[in-house]
């Protein structure tokens, strides 16, 4: 047990240490995400939303956005995970965590004065050491969605949403110099 856990620290330090590291991103700033996880189909795979979810490998966003565009553009704002919105739509999308035994761990958003549900979190968004994680949680994707997209759900559930196959992904933030924005369907 003990050499396990000394096992298991280690590689976490080691897989930390290899990440790409990144110029630190300031509260309100626009970045998009990518993932990490190194001779996947999702390696180097940017973040997208699209039907109330986050996903990787959509053929589409089917998005509206102020200029061409297939991966989503985010901010953090008093540890708020915002989707950059579109200068046609000034209403904001927020992105929200559902961590209960109900939502396991699913990540979506939500549109202007749209509720969230009761067992749903807004606040502890961080970029830490330029990987974007909800309260020191990283992130983890599952193959199947829709359009053979996968999509993105905290770690810490074996099969979120009883999904088959998912793996977990360390990412990178990168600060967007040409911030686009959407209106996510």
């Amino acid at each position: 047990m003990q050499f396990t856990t000394a096992l298991l620290a280690s590689a976490a330090a080691m897989t930390a240490s290899a990440l790409p590291q990144s110029t630190p991103i300031a509260d309100g700033t626009p970045f998009g995400v990518i993932t990490i996880r190194s001779g996947s189909q999702v390696q180097n795979s940017a973040l997208q939303a699209a039907n109330s979810g986050v996903l990787v490998n959509a053929k589409s966003q089917n998005a509206s956005c102020d200029a061409e565009t297939n991966s989503a553009t985010f901010y953090i704002k008093d540890e708020e995970l915002h989707l950059l919105e579109s200068k046609s739509s000034a209403r904001p999308q927020k992105i929200f965590v559902d961590r209960s035994w109900f939502g396991q761990g699913i990540i979506g958003y939500v549109t202007g004065a749209q509720p969230i549900g009761t067992r749903s979190e807004t606040k502890g968004w961080a970029l830490v050491n330029g990987e974007l994680k909800f309260q020191d949680t990283g992130l983890q994707v599952c193959p199947g969605s829709v359009d053979g997209a996968w999509s993105v759900w905290l770690q810490g559930v074996d099969k979120p949403g009883w999904n088959e196959n998912c793996t977990s992904v360390s990412n990178l933030a990168v600060k967007a110099d040409k911030p686009i924005g959407c209106w996510y369907s």
